[in-house]
């Protein structure tokens, strides 16, 4: 009996291969595709975020073409087709820096981004989830913004679309990496507040919705070295002109490159 008992207590408590049905983690590009399909829920069901990524941007485009209370130096093309790649440019900015910053922020201020990294998904696949579900929202922002400018009378020129489709890439791999930054380093609150207030300032005097040489003084050299201006000039240039600026190019990759290592060397994730 007690050889027995002895045999029994040396055994050991936990089996050494996997028991058979018990449900393994689903491939990795599985995870990341639901956890994108959530990010964009998340964002498209949330009415305040959902009023900035896409009701703003289409009003602003509607004040913009039927008033003239702003006034644009079109350099001959129309309101519309001046005025539509900025509020695309802008439209991109709001989803890839404020949005994913805000929503973020509060993701880790309520330690999910800390439970999610440790789940199969990891920090990666959460990150491309996230990443991707900007670009996911950033589709639903170009059809709805191109439809209303189209039924406007945009008429834009067709040979820089796949131009312009780079530029709201970089531009989103810019702001995206600003959001990892502020998102991983501030208070949620202070995320809140600095996200919303460097939209506007971006907005109004970051040459995103007016050329960076239509603004007054300093700005105009300032607006060309950011990336706000650097995408609006993007933006125009594809759109308008059928060409990408190469120093656009040069100025968002800077900034992707600066603002990504910042955020991989400062992000907490709790």
């Amino acid at each position: 009996m007690t050889e027995q008992h002895g045999r029994r207590a040396a055994a050991p408590t936990t089996p050494t291969t996997p028991t058979p049905g018990l449900p393994a983690a689903a491939p990795a590009w599985r995870r990341v595709a639901s956890q994108t399909a959530f990010e964009t829920r998340m964002i498209l069901r949330n009415g305040e975020q959902l009023l900035v990524t896409v009701v703003l941007p289409v009003l602003l485009l509607l004040s913009l073409v039927l008033t003239s209370f702003v006034e644009l130096d079109t350099g001959g093309a129309s309101r519309v087709d001046f005025v539509t790649p900025g509020v695309l440019a802008l439209a991109v900015m709001s989803t890839a820096f404020t949005s994913q910053a805000i929503a973020t922020a509060f993701d880790r201020r309520n330690g999910v981004l800390r439970l999610m990294a440790t789940t199969p998904l990891g920090r990666g696949g959460l990150l491309a989830g996230k990443v991707l579900g900007v670009l996911a929202v950033e589709v639903v922002q170009v059809v709805v913004i191109t439809a209303v400018a189209l039924a406007l009378g945009w008429d834009p020129d067709l040979a820089g679309v796949p131009a312009a489709l780079l530029a709201v890439l970089l531009g989103t791999a810019a702001f995206t990496s600003l959001a990892m930054l502020l998102a991983g380093t501030l208070r949620a609150e202070g995320v809140l507040a600095v996200a919303n207030l460097v939209l506007v300032l971006l907005a109004v005097g970051g040459g995103v919705l007016v050329p960076a040489e239509q603004l007054p003084g300093p700005l105009q050299h300032v607006a060309l070295l950011l990336p706000s201006g650097a995408l609006g000039a993007a933006m125009r240039g594809a759109l308008v002109d059928g060409s990408l600026p190469a120093f656009s190019v040069v100025v968002l990759l800077g900034w992707t490159a600066a603002l990504g290592w910042g955020a991989s060397r400062l992000f907490r994730w709790h």
